[in-house]
């Protein structure tokens, strides 16, 4: 694998405003590189604080375009939408300028609506100059779950998008294939605590056949560019 960046932290505080301005200073260069900024960001609790130190960044917030990296087939309403969370907590202040692209729509299911979604994400600057990542307690990243059916079509489709049903969590899931992930300018892993830190080290290190690994494990292998790892205890 090449290199990896760590980036510890000494509080969480001090990891959302440092991650924010780390992701702040990505996207400016973007846009004066290229006219615009294309970010995926990750749902759950851990980037609640980091989005709204982010929001209020002054930069040129109309040239950003915001998706998910993944997303839990429901309304953007529900208690379990990352588009909820993302728009509560980023679309927020000098954010609410940046254009969001959903991941869901009105179909019965994710692999029913995928290729709506899939036409979608065809807006998107191509690679991603941001990719915020999570890491699950199983290893998975974005919807990339161990042991999903889906799991092998998504890590080599040639597809932005696959459909997954996860084997224990619940909802269907919209996720970015690997592909797409690991083309990003920069890919980011956000996590806290003791036990996330000590299961990605675990991942980076055991040496299983490529259909075992860990899925964040794999992501980070097949990224091209910068890849980073934002920690605090």
């Amino acid at each position: 694998m090449s290199s990896l960046s760590w980036h510890e932290c000494s509080s969480k505080d001090e990891l959302d405003q440092q991650l924010a301005d780390f992701i702040a200073e990505q996207l400016s260069t973007a846009i004066a590189a290229r006219g615009q900024a294309g970010i995926a960001v990750s749902g759950g609790r851990t980037p609640a604080g980091m989005f709204k130190a982010l929001r209020v960044k002054e930069l040129d917030w109309s040239k950003v375009i915001v998706t998910l990296a993944d997303e839990r087939w429901v309304a953007p309403d529900h208690a379990d939408s990352n588009e909820r969370l993302t728009r509560e907590n980023l679309l927020q202040d000098n954010a609410a300028k940046a254009t969001f692209i959903s991941q869901v729509s009105d179909a019965s299911s994710a692999h029913e609506g995928q290729p709506s979604i899939e036409a979608r994400l065809a807006a998107l600057p191509s690679p991603l100059d941001v990719l915020i990542l999570g890491m699950g307690d199983d290893g998975h990243t974005a919807s990339l779950f161990p042991n999903a059916a889906e799991l092998e079509s998504a890590c080599v489709s040639s597809a932005l998008c696959a459909a997954v049903t996860p084997p224990a969590a619940p909802h269907q899931r919209i996720t970015l294939t690997l592909p797409a992930l690991a083309k990003a300018r920069s890919v980011i892993v956000h996590i806290t605590g003791g036990s996330k830190k000590a299961l990605l080290q675990v991942a980076l290190s055991e040496q299983k056949p490529l259909t075992e690994q860990y899925p964040i494990r794999r992501v980070l292998d097949k990224a091209e560019s910068a890849k980073h790892v934002f920690w605090a205890a």
